[in-house]
């Protein structure tokens, strides 16, 4: 199964150049030191990062300082707080898929779930080759291959997580989902998405929480924690956001630590920037 293509090559030249900036952005090096790195002429690597992310390659970075993040997480709450009180929802922030969430529990799942048909594809985004699980009930599963990862691999997790449902790959029915996700200029993006997920009562809360964050936002774990009413549960709330088997959609990249260091990620720290600086400079050019 061959699921590279030089869209996807661009994006890993992009995830490249995003580690050497961050790897040497002290010294602030040229733009033709870069595309050097990634084996590209300055002219290319500035058009192609540009295309992708709206902004040149040094304000992207710009985005992913500290002390940037520190004064977005202070935004982010001030956000939330506003939209709580104002009675608003998902569906009210005008660069936000409207997501909403169905779940169940492990066990709903072992005595009702047998025999759920997943329909899946692989499929190129902004960020890599993503595989998508889809249920008539809402996306059930959407996660990004590594590099160099035999995708088979990323299909048996979700064989894995989902193991009691009759899967069949179709790439049309699927792509019509990653356009919606990934293409909000595409006349489709305003449709209501479902996700289905299937976790205990403590992570569909987490979840849930995470759905209310606004794009171009960031937030703690303990910001979270206090969302949901359990301000000491940081630890829970952080192995919460880690099981979280849909990826983009349900917004795990948006929680950093309090000092302003995004952290890991469950499909790579770097990834999570190229994420979180792209849908930045989305917000922004709103």
């Amino acid at each position: 199964m061959n699921t590279t293509s030089e869209k996807d090559f661009n994006y890993q030249r992009i995830e490249n150049a995003i580690r050497y900036l961050e790897e040497n952005f002290q010294r602030q090096p040229e733009l033709d030191e870069v595309a050097e790195k990634v084996h590209l002429s300055s002219f290319h690597f500035q058009r192609i990062f540009t295309e992708w992310a709206g902004i040149s390659p040094k304000r992207f970075l710009q985005f992913l300082t500290v002390d940037f993040l520190k004064g977005k997480l202070n935004e982010t709450k001030n956000l939330i707080d506003a939209a709580d009180a104002a009675g608003l929802s998902s569906q009210s922030r005008v660069y936000d898929l409207f997501t909403t969430l169905e779940a169940v529990t492990p066990q709903e799942y072992k005595l009702r779930g047998s025999g759920i048909r997943i329909e899946y594809g692989f499929h190129e985004t902004p960020f890599g080759i993503t595989l998508i699980g889809v249920t008539e009930r809402g996306i059930c599963w959407l996660s990004f291959l590594q590099s160099d990862e035999d995708p088979r691999k990323e299909l048996e997790k979700m064989k894995e997580h989902w193991h009691n449902s009759v899967f069949h790959q179709d790439q049309e029915l699927t792509n019509g989902f990653i356009q919606t996700i990934f293409n909000q200029k595409d006349s489709n993006a305003q449709r209501k998405l479902h996700v289905l997920v299937k976790g205990t009562n403590f992570q569909i809360k987490v979840w849930e929480a995470l759905l209310r964050l606004p794009m171009g936002s960031v937030i703690t774990y303990q910001g979270i924690a206090q969302q949901i009413q359990s301000p000491k549960a940081m630890q829970a709330v952080g192995s919460a956001v880690g099981s979280n088997h849909i990826a983009y959609l349900i917004p795990c990249h948006r929680v950093i630590r309090k000092d302003g260091v995004l952290g890991e990620y469950r499909w790579s720290a770097t990834r999570k920037k190229s994420i979180i600086g792209w849908e930045m400079a989305k917000a922004i050019g709103q």
